[in-house]
């Protein structure tokens, strides 16, 4: 595996966290064949899943007043607190089987822990725990031909802006069995690591990679830096929530919202819009579940239109075979998130 290094010439400190997501699909999509991985460090930010409604998620007032940036990234699951105590890893493989290949990774990761005395255990969808208590959180999109994992390492965290900068729902931390972020996390130094924090990332770096990095160029670095604005775009961030109340009528449309949490899958908000013939419109989903496919065009867009009856709905669910977008996401359940029962 291949070390994706940036030389002394390159300014990495100043960065925004999306460059770093520029960098990883990049990567995925300019360099040849094989295993990547890097290591990197940013200024006080939340990072959102793809899918996530913001405003639900993050307590933006809280942010703007903290100086803490609010980000969207292109992988699903939820968001999460990074700052210069702790670190972010990226890690980009061939394949298509991105299940296989996030379970390789965060195995991987805790391995390196365990190797160096830290009792660390690949649990649950997406976490990296230490006694019941997540020390990093992962994540994972895929492009044809490439899988994309990342996520953080707790070296040290602020609970403060851990605790007011994310506000998730009752019933996400109700299902892992805490009552509030702070008290379901723990850190490095916290479990007695020994390794100063620039040890430590030297150490994940070797055990890791090969030893034959690749050094990213100036020509290398204009490519990254188009690929990040794209994740400033308002239509990618989509900062705040759009939607009424559920049962309000606009323009002689009816508008419906679900909300449910289904165990080992995710939290998920379904919006749409009835018109005059029960055909649904403007199909949206919310949450902070994983997907191995594109889901606005793969199951919402495939919705709209759709007469809104059992019958009808089961007939274009089987079609659109939602677990290969969301994995255990299945018929029954996607049913259930539309109608509500």
């Amino acid at each position: 595996m291949r070390h994706i290094k940036f030389p002394d010439s390159i300014d990495t400190v100043n960065r925004r966290l999306p460059f770093f997501l520029a960098t990883e699909e990049w990567v995925a999509r300019k360099l040849p064949a094989g295993d990547y991985f890097f290591s990197w460090q940013v200024d006080p930010t939340v990072i959102c899943g793809r899918n996530q409604d913001i405003s639900k998620e993050v307590d933006l007032e809280y942010c703007k007043n903290n100086g803490i940036d609010v980000v969207r990234r292109r992988s699903g699951g939820g968001a999460v607190f990074a700052d210069r105590e702790n670190f972010m890893f990226s890690y980009i493989t061939d394949g298509d089987d991105i299940t296989a290949e996030f379970a390789k990774y965060t195995s991987m990761i805790a391995d390196a822990l365990c190797r160096i005395g830290i009792d660390a255990v690949a649990t649950g969808r997406n976490d990296i725990t230490i006694d019941g208590k997540k020390v990093s959180g992962n994540a994972f999109y895929h492009i044809p031909g490439r899988c994309i994992a990342h996520g953080t390492m707790l070296y040290h965290f602020n609970p403060v802006h851990i605790s007011n900068a994310l506000t998730p729902s009752r019933a996400k931390l109700e299902s892992k069995g805490v009552k509030s972020v702070q008290s379901r996390v723990t850190c490095l130094q916290t479990e007695g690591i020994t390794h100063s924090p620039s040890e430590f990332e030297e150490y994940m770096i070797r055990s890791i990679t090969d030893g034959n990095p690749y050094i990213v160029t100036e020509n290398d670095l204009d490519e990254i830096v188009a690929i990040e604005n794209h994740y400033y775009d308002p239509s990618f961030m989509r900062m705040d929530g759009k939607r009424k109340s559920d049962g309000a009528s606009v323009n002689g449309q009816r508008l419906v919202t679900n909300q449910m949490r289904l165990d080992g899958v995710g939290e998920f908000q379904i919006e749409y819009s009835l018109d005059a013939d029960s055909r649904i419109r403007d199909f949206h989903i919310s949450g902070d579940f994983f997907m191995s496919e594109d889901v606005d065009r793969m199951i919402c867009n495939r919705l709209n239109g759709v007469v809104c009856e059992e019958a009808e709905l089961t007939a274009a669910i089987r079609d659109i075979n939602p677990e290969a977008v969301i994995p255990g996401l299945t018929p029954v359940k996607l049913l259930g998130l539309i109608t509500g029962r």
